[in-house]
């Protein structure tokens, strides 16, 4: 497996996946031009960056996000990590964000912020990973009629 940094190049690659994987997996309804447009707002943002997995045939996943300056430190949001239904639960995701992590933290990140649906297989994922909830920030939405 290769992990590589992601590019805007890189969309057309991993679109298949990112529709696949909403849309059966998690009951979305995505289609190329929103999931272009989706992961394009991404990497195209001011201080993006990303990842992406392959073997010699397929992207098995990608991650990405952006840098974040605070007043004293910098921080990475990961807005996405995607692996592939079929090459889930044998480690390439585990092993993704921990290359994303150690990646980040050399250009200087100080930490990795998330935000993840709250069910028991992120909280599996992410806490396995070392992620906590945090105490001091809470999500608030309003929606609109």
């Amino acid at each position: 497996m290769l992990i590589r940094e992601m590019s805007l190049d890189d969309i057309p690659a991993v679109l298949p996946l990112y529709i696949s994987y909403y849309n059966e997996q998690e009951d979305g309804c995505w289609n190329e031009h929103t999931a272009a447009k989706r992961i394009h707002q991404v990497l195209s943002m001011e201080d993006s960056y990303g990842l992406i997995a392959e073997n010699e045939k397929n992207v098995l996943g990608f991650a990405m996000g952006y840098f974040k300056q605070y007043d004293d430190i910098i921080g990475y949001t990961l807005d996405e990590i995607v692996i592939a239904y079929p090459y889930q639960n044998k480690g390439i995701g585990s092993m993704l964000l921990k290359e994303l992590e150690e990646r980040v933290k050399e250009k200087g990140a100080a930490c990795v912020e998330l935000q993840a649906v709250n069910d028991a297989m992120h909280e599996q994922y992410y806490g396995k990973a070392g992620y906590k909830n945090a105490g001091n920030f809470v999500l608030k939405v309003k929606w609109f009629e």
